[in-house]
């Protein structure tokens, strides 16, 4: 037991939950287009599948990427040891108990109370620690963690037939507010590994109001899609979904340098971040009543920019944290290229085919397989 508290996949967060968030992020999407497309008989899940792929994708897939991040991130912010070991496993015991719950035969109050406690708990662990060490400026992060414990909690009490508006609301709210994660997260190590990728001087600092507007209009377009403000279209949400939008086309204009397209780990990012751009001016041009479906703005986020960011992100933390160079294999930036074409389809050939979904599930699949394929190995290996 010692042996295994001690092994180095138990070393630091991102190890495991990059592991289990990715692999997860596979078979979660396989098991989903296989039901969609009809060949998967037999019971389903407390709530239904719907309800299964509405709580799994963000507080499933993506909080474990989150944890395993944050998990690592903070430590070097603090200079506070990182959790490992057997609370390190423990945390992951809790991520993985949840996830089996929606396989077994039991009422949906056990259900739910084996989903709420990973949240709240990666919350505290994350929080002991920036309290102890006074860093203010990251207390924003640990807010939305606990925000999306919230939504989580009106998620999985939607689960009734008769809630599942409040279910859809907290799912929506979910993954944008998973989205100003990544704004605030996106927005502080993108344009350093640029820098040091492409060895550029280091930029002035820009003026931090832009961020702060982009922060606060991102979690307010959350606590909009919480409130059901987002049933109808709406110009004043037209108007704040622009305004993101144009924050985020004005960072990316910021960020750009061409040495980049020549740098799978920076264009990889570059290019997620743009969908972020996307997801929002979508939204605005879905309030204004020109874009006719809200999903397709909601999986520009969540496919091409949650996805893109979360696969280009642990591929280069996954390398730094090993000790190893900065150099992706060829197999990993297919998966890139596979990913964006997910994307690309979930969004663009939807609307006009539908093998649109299909597509999109087997290219998003094969790209999350690839990581497993080459990383594996890194991960569960002591750092050079």
């Amino acid at each position: 037991m010692r042996r295994l508290a001690s092994a180095p996949i138990f070393s630091l967060g991102f190890r495991p939950f990059f592991l289990a968030g990715s692999g997860f992020a596979a078979i979660a999407v396989a098991v989903w287009a296989v039901w969609l497309y009809g060949r998967l008989p037999g019971a389903q899940p407390v709530g239904g599948m719907l309800s299964w792929h509405r709580h799994e994708m963000p507080f499933g897939f993506a909080a474990a990427i989150i944890a395993g991040f944050l998990l690592t991130a903070v430590p070097n912010w603090t200079g506070r040891p990182g959790l490992n070991g057997w609370p390190l496993i423990g945390l992951l015991l809790v991520w993985l108990a949840a996830r089996l719950a929606w396989l077994l035969p039991i009422p949906a109050v056990a259900l739910i109370a084996l989903q709420i406690p990973f949240l709240p708990l990666l919350a505290w662990v994350l929080g002991r620690d920036l309290v102890a060490a006074g860093k203010r400026d990251n207390y924003p992060i640990l807010l939305v963690v606990a925000l999306l414990a919230t939504t989580q909690a009106m998620t999985l009490w939607g689960i009734s037939p008769d809630d599942v508006g409040l279910q859809r609301n907290g799912v929506l709210a979910a993954v944008w507010l998973i989205g100003a994660l990544m704004t605030v997260i996106g927005g502080r190590v993108i344009p350093f590994f640029i820098q040091r990728g492409l060895n550029r001087p280091a930029a002035k600092p820009a003026h931090p109001l832009p961020t702060r507007i982009l922060l606060a209009s991102s979690l307010l377009s959350a606590v909009a899609f919480a409130g059901g403000f987002n049933d109808v279209p709406r110009v004043w949400l037209a108007a704040l979904f622009l305004l993101i939008g144009g924050l985020h086309l004005l960072r990316l204009w910021r960020w750009h340098d061409r040495g980049i397209w020549r740098v799978p780990l920076l264009w990889s990012l570059y290019l997620a971040y743009f969908w972020l751009a996307v997801a929002t001016l979508a939204m605005a041009l879905w309030h204004l009543g020109v874009l006719p479906q809200q999903s397709l703005a909601t999986h520009s986020l969540a496919v091409g920019g949650i996805g893109g960011l979360i696969l280009a992100m642990i591929a280069r933390v996954s390398l730094g944290h090993t000790g190893r160079l900065l150099q992706p294999s060829k197999a990993i930036v297919v998966g890139f290229f596979l990913l964006l074409m997910a994307s690309v389809c979930r969004v663009l050939l939807v609307p006009f085919s539908g093998s649109g979904l299909a597509l999109s599930a087997l290219f998003w699949c094969a790209a999350f397989a690839l990581f497993l394929v080459c990383y594996s190995g890194i991960l569960f290996k002591p750092r050079v």
